[in-house]
């Protein structure tokens, strides 16, 4: 009996003693239970890989969406400067348009009172002269006292 033939004895023993305890069906149980939370955990994987694309997706379109209120909102920021811009050009040129009349109006009255003012200043040139011709004409004291009466009489309701 040499070392070799015990050695193949004890080999079979424990051979023997793992069948008996049923080790290999708790490796393959153990491996089973293995595989299946590996599976479980590329099944959650996956799950949360298509959970983050429908976000990324959501956020794309939200993105987008986005853009496009912007897009929009420059847009009618556009039109509504575009009218203000043109309402300002009419009020302006409303404005414009008045103050010419204004001064118009002013220029006709100023030239109205000067024509009055230059006829008023004829008029009394006029009287002026009438009225030396006329005192050099009358000699008497009465008759230019009639003169001079009549005369302030002209000019108070020239006045």
């Amino acid at each position: 009996m040499d070392a070799t033939f015990w050695a193949t004895v004890a080999l079979v023993i424990f051979l023997a003693i793992v069948a008996y305890m049923k080790v290999p069906a708790m490796i393959g149980r153990a491996l089973d239970a293995r595989a299946d939370r590996i599976r479980n955990e590329l099944d959650e994987a996956r799950r949360l890989r298509d959970e983050a694309q429908q976000l990324l997706a959501e956020y794309q379109r939200k993105r987008k969406e986005s853009e496009k209120d912007a897009e929009d909102i420059v847009a009618a920021a556009k039109r509504e400067a575009d009218s203000l811009l043109v309402e300002a050009k009419a009020k302006t040129e409303e404005y414009v348009a008045r103050r010419t009349a204004m001064a118009e109006r002013k220029i006709a009255q100023a030239e109205q009172d000067a024509i009055a003012e230059v006829r008023a200043r004829a008029v009394d040139i006029a009287v002026e002269a009438s009225a030396r011709l006329l005192a050099d004409k009358v000699d008497s004291g009465k008759d230019a006292e009639l003169f001079k009466a009549s005369l302030q009489a002209v000019k108070s309701r020239l006045n």
